[in-house]
C-alpha cells in the first residue's frame, strides 16, 4: 500500500526554481497545488497539524511580484516550505505535539525560519511532531501519531516525523526538522528521503523549543541529499563546495550498537559500495548508549520538570512516563556522563583514521506498525524505540554531521543509509552521498 503522492513527488529544487523562472508556474500556483495536496492526501498521513493557507498564499504573491521586478532570493524563492511544531513561526499555532500548548501562537520566528523567509521560502504549516519531540517514533502527539506514505498503518519516525511524511509524499519540496537522537534521520531512512542533521549549532537553535539542549540539532528533510546541502547552506550560512577528491568511505560496522535486521544491513552496505570497515573500539559503542542515555534524560528532565509537577495530567501517558523515569537519574551520574563525552569525540575521530566518511544503516530495521514497542529483530526480542536510535544517537553525542539517504528497499519498505564526517567536512559527506546516489 502507498499513499497518492503531491505535485512534488520526483521533482527536484532546481527543476521547480527553473519552472518558475522560466514563466511555467508561479509561487502562488506551488502554493496552491501544495495546499490542494494537503487537503487531499493529509487527512490520511496527519502530517501536518496546522495549515496557514492565507499567510502562505501572500508570501507568494510577493515571492512572484519580487521575481517580476527583478528580486531573486534564491533557489527556495516562492517554494513552499514545512516546519516541525517545535520549531517557531510567527503567527502560526507551536503546540510542540502537547495539550501544554494548546491555542499558543508565538510572535516571532526562530532564527532558521528568518533566515528562510530571507532566502524566499515560504512557510505553509507547522508539521506534525511527537510530543515535545521525546520520542522516535512519531506516533505520540495531541495531533495524534504522523503516517508513513508507503504504508500508513507504520509509523512515520520520529520526532520530526509529519516533516518526513510530507516530503515523502510530496506534498512539500522541503521540510524543517530537530534531531536530539536521530529525529530527522529516522523519519528520512523509514519514508524514503533524505534528512541531514549538520554539525551542533550550525544552524542556530534560537526560537525552537528545547528538548535536550546539548544534544539538540536543527536539520533539514528534502527528496535527495543534493537539496539538503543547499539549505543547509542557507540556512547555516556556510557553503558546502564541491569536493577535489573523492572521499574515503568505510563501512562502520553497527552491530556493536544494537542488533540489525540482516538484509537491512544487505542493502545498506550494497548501496555504500565500499570495502573498507571499521569497528567500535572496546567498550565505546557501550558507553555512547549510556553518555547518550543519560544526558538526554537529564536534560529533558529539566526542561519539563514544572509542567510534570503542576499539569501532569495534560501530557500523554508515555511521554509522562519517560519524564518521571528521566527524573530518577542521579546529578552524579549527569555529571559523569558529560565528563566521558569528551572521551567519547576523541574516540569518534579515531573511527575516522584513515577514512572521511563512515556508513552504516540509519536504523537496524524497516517502519515498524504503528505503536508498536517490542519486536524480534535478528532472531532477538528488542525495544522498538531503543532499535530505532541505536544507530543515530552517537552523532547527537559528539556533534557530528551525519545523513541520511535512501539506500533500497526491503519488503517494500525503505532502507536508509547514514553517511558520517567530522565537523568541517561535509563537502566530503555531500560527495559521499552523490556517489550513493549515482549508484542508487
Amino acid at each position: 500500500m502507498q499513499t497518492p503522492h503531491g505535485p512534488f513527488a520526483g521533482r527536484t529544487i532546481d527543476d521547480l526554481g527553473r519552472d518558475l523562472r522560466a514563466g511555467r508556474t508561479t509561487a502562488e500556483g506551488l502554493v496552491r497545488d501544495a495546499l490542494d495536496a494537503i487537503s487531499r492526501i493529509d487527512p490520511v498521513l496527519n502530517a501536518f497539524v496546522s495549515v496557514d493557507a492565507e499567510g502562505a498564499l501572500a508570501a507568494a504573491r510577493e515571492a512572484d511580484r519580487e521575481l517580476a521586478g527583478g528580486t531573486d532570493r534564491g533557489p527556495l524563492h516562492g517554494l513552499p516550505v514545512g516546519v516541525k511544531d517545535m520549531v517557531m513561526v510567527a503567527g502560526q499555532p507551536a503546540t510542540m505535539g502537547s495539550r501544554h500548548f494548546d491555542g499558543y501562537v508565538p510572535d516571532t520566528d526562530a532564527v532558521c525560519v528568518a533566515r528562510l523567509r530571507e532566502a524566499g521560502a515560504v512557510m505553509i504549516g507547522k508539521t506534525t511532531t511527537h510530543e515535545f519531540a521525546y520520542g522516535p517514533t512519531g506516533d505520540q502527539s495531541a495531533a495524534g501519531p504522523s503516517r508513513n506514505p508507503y504504508d500508513p498503518e507504520r509509523m512515520s519516525g520520529g520526532s520530526s516525523g509529519g516533516s518526513g511524511a510530507a516530503v515523502a509524499a510530496g506534498l512539500v519540496p522541503l521540510a524543517v526538522g530537530t534531531d536530539t537522537g536521530g529525529s530527522v534521520r529516522i523519519p528520512a531512512a523509514l519514508c524514503g528521503v533524505a534528512g541531514f542533521k549538520p554539525a551542533y549549532g550550525a544552524i542556530p537553535a534560537d526560537g525552537v523549543f528545547p528538548l535536550s539542549p546539548s544534544l539538540d540539532h536543527v536539520g533539514v528533510l528534502a527528496r535527495t541529499a543534493e537539496e539538503c546541502f543547499l539549505s543547509y547552506g542557507l540556512l547555516s550560512g556556510r557553503d558546502v563546495p564541491e569536493s577535489e577528491a573523492a572521499p574515503r568511505v568505510a563501512w562502520l560496522d553497527p552491530t556493536d550498537l544494537y542488533a540489525c535486521d540482516p538484509e537491512v544491513l544487505r542493502v545498506a552496505a550494497e548501496a555504500a559500495g565500499t570495502t573498507e570497515k571499521v569497528v567500535f573500539p572496546p567498550g565505546v559503542a557501550d558507553a555512547f548508549r549510556a553518555v547518550y542515555a543519560t544526558i538526554g534524560m537529564t536534560e529533558a528532565a529539566d526542561v519539563h520538570a514544572d509542567r510534570v509537577a503542576e499539569a501532569p495530567e495534560l501530557f500523554g501517558a508515555e511521554v509522562l512516563d519517560r519524564l518521571r523515569n528521566s527524573m530518577e537519574v542521579p546529578a552524579w551520574k549527569y555529571r559523569r556522563a558529560v565528563a566521558e563525552r569528551e572521551w567519547l569525540a576523541e574516540a569518534a575521530k579515531e573511527l575516522f583514521a584513515g577514512h572521511d566518511v563512515l556508513a552504516l544503516p540509519t536504523v537496524p530495521l524497516t517502519a515498524p506498525p504503528l505503536f508498536q514497542r517490542e519486536a524480534v529483530l535478528d532472531g532477538r526480542q528488542i525495544g522498538v524505540r531503543a532499535a530505532l536510535l541505536a544507530f543515530t544517537c552517537p552523532w547527537n553525542v559528539v556533534g557530528f554531521p551525519a545523513l541520511s539517504v535512501p539506500a533500497g528497499s526491503v519488503g517494500g519498505l525503505p532502507v536508509g543509509l547514514q553517511l558520517v564526517c567530522r565537523p568541517g567536512d561535509e563537502h566530503l559527506l555531500a560527495a559521499a552521498a552523490a556517489r550513493v546516489a549515482g549508484r542508487a
